[in-house]
């Protein structure tokens, strides 16, 4: 006789499941005592102070750990750092020994790569796609593990003096705007490199007006030739505007997302210690892949318009 099959809930019997219930309720009554709310509401119930979470000071600025050859070095620095250094160890360990039937690091990493390189493909095309890869991955990369590693609970609880060791290094606007301006540099090399001096073109386009100027000269009034070249240069200045304003959008989005979300994981363990701030996690870890994709997404757009502008024109 086949042996009854044994009911439960996501994949766990019953007992454990309701284990894990109570110790969550259990951790959820003990961080609503020991937090200030539970304080306000109960009064000190005489919980050790190790339970509460000390109140929350976040600072935009990112402090001077310490200097190297007379650079500042912050600790948004450290954590990039860090974040290169993790990388590198994975990358050393997945390729170190590469097997036909890949064990779980190996496939994770090869879907990881193999989903970025088959959207570059799809955006791009085979031979763009091909080409862009590596510094669309590098983006895609460094941006997704600064903002997972800064998860990892005690990652800002070293602490030198009054100021933590390692912060985010999204969280400080000199790394995304360091990211944003070699998206910036990456995409003008690639639209320069591919179409040549064609690409300025949709910058600096006053040929229409120029030309006629020239007719007037020789006695033939064009005025709508004037007003289509001066309309020509207003679009490529906007044109050029846009590029650099580009760089703004790509800082200031993922700083505001990455610092939005340390305040309110560093409000939630604030609030209630070691429940609240569980969910908010989760949502902080979606977060961090949604900036990472976007961000390595749109280099990887505009990139590819660069090198396909004028295809059209030139046909």
């Amino acid at each position: 006789m086949a042996e009854p099959k044994r009911r439960g809930c996501l994949g766990c019997s019953f007992p454990i499941l309701i284990g894990i219930v109570v110790i969550f309720l259990a951790l959820f009554i003990i961080g609503f005592l020991a937090g200030p709310i539970g304080k306000s509401m109960v009064g000190d119930v005489g919980l050790p102070s190790w339970l509460s979470v000390p109140r929350p000071e976040p600072h935009l600025p990112a402090p001077e750990i310490l200097s190297l050859f007379g650079l500042p070095i912050t600790n948004t620095i450290i954590a990039g750092w860090f974040t290169v250094v993790v990388l590198v160890v994975i990358s050393y360990v997945v390729t170190r020994r590469m097997r036909i039937v890949p064990g779980r690091l190996q496939t994770a990493f090869e879907f990881l790569l193999g989903w970025v390189y088959d959207l570059c493909q799809s955006i791009a095309g085979e031979e763009n796609g091909r080409r862009f890869f590596p510094i669309i991955v590098t983006i895609f990369l460094f941006v997704l593990f600064n903002a997972w590693l800064s998860l990892i609970p005690g990652f800002g609880s070293i602490t030198i003096g009054h100021h933590e060791l390692i912060r985010g290094a999204n969280t400080d606007v000199n790394t995304p705007l360091a990211i944003a301006l070699i998206s910036f540099v990456f995409v003008e090399y690639y639209g320069l490199k591919t179409l040549g001096v064609h690409y300025l073109r949709k910058f600096i386009n006053a040929g229409q007006f120029f030309r006629s100027i020239g007719s007037v000269f020789k006695g033939k009034i064009n005025p709508m030739g004037l007003f289509s070249g001066a309309i020509d240069i207003f679009v490529g200045g906007l044109e050029a505007l846009s590029e650099f304003i580009r760089i703004v959008s790509f800082t200031f989005r993922l700083f505001g997302n990455m610092t939005a979300g340390e305040i309110l994981l560093l409000i939630a363990a604030f609030l209630v210690p070691w429940v609240l701030a569980l969910p908010f996690y989760g949502l902080e870890m979606l977060v961090g892949f949604v900036q990472a994709l976007i961000f390595s997404g749109l280099t990887l757009v505009f990139v590819t318009m660069a090198v396909s502008s004028h295809e059209a024109e030139s046909h």
